[in-house]
């Protein structure tokens, strides 16, 4: 059963990514649609488990007590989804992409389809999983980010493209802290105190999964920084002289 949800969830998002097709693309994003349908179909996968992944909490507090054996029937399916996502969009970059511009993503989507299986399939830490998805409150801001500048409105913080862009700069910015970075840091934290609850190869997983993780975010923030505010920031001083 656990399988078919991901499998399900796989073809699902597969589906939603061809139903896209039907739906108008901006004139300067034509000329890469695949990239503007792939991450349109992450923005709902963020938009879903970022929500759901608050929800399982709310519903079912003692998970956060116990991120190992307590979980919801929610929560659990909540990571067998998302295990699904990861997995589609892993095949999705690798054949329309070139491995030399793919091979963040697909490092990040490895790191997490190991150690969300882990979860599904044992029906361990799924807790530890949700936790994760809380990242995913942040994602929403990343890909309306991405499609923005795609669309060609998406420049600096206090560039001409308008009042949306400058809002979710600091939306992301801001959320990048108290979902990403936050998060992992507490993560890490969890891992450590309880390395006697967890065995050895899930610890070993668990942890080579935090620190690849954490250092792509750390890259991502300097790059998000650079960009929307440093960079921004210099431009604008700019044309004020």
């Amino acid at each position: 059963m656990d399988i078919c949800i991901v499998l399900g969830s796989a073809g699902v998002f597969k589906l939603m990514n061809a139903a896209l097709n039907s739906l108008p693309v901006p004139a300067v994003a034509r000329k890469n649609t695949w990239r503007w349908r792939n991450i349109s179909t992450s923005l709902i996968h963020s938009m879903l488990t970022g929500v759901w992944a608050v929800v399982g909490f709310y519903q079912h507090p003692e998970m956060a007590k116990d991120l190992i054996s307590t979980h919801s029937a929610l929560s659990h399916t909540l990571v067998s989804v998302s295990t699904g996502y990861f997995i589609y969009d892993f095949i999705d970059n690798i054949l329309n992409q070139k491995l030399s511009v793919a091979w963040e993503v697909l490092s990040h989507h490895f790191v997490v389809v190991a150690c969300f299986s882990i979860a599904v399939l044992t029906r361990q830490y799924v807790g530890f999983a949700v936790v994760a998805l809380l990242v995913e409150i942040n994602s929403v801001f990343l890909h309306v980010r991405q499609l923005l500048r795609m669309s060609g409105r998406g420049g600096g913080a206090s560039s001409s493209s308008g009042a949306l862009c400058r809002l979710n700069s600091v939306l992301n910015l801001g959320t990048f802290v108290a979902f990403r970075i936050s998060t992992l840091a507490w993560m890490t934290r969890w891992l450590a105190l309880n390395r006697t609850r967890v065995p050895l190869p899930f610890y070993a997983v668990g942890s080579l999964g935090l620190l690849a993780i954490m250092v792509m975010n750390a890259v991502l923030f300097y790059r998000l920084l650079r960009s929307d505010f440093l960079q921004a920031g210099r431009e604008g001083a700019r044309k004020e002289k």
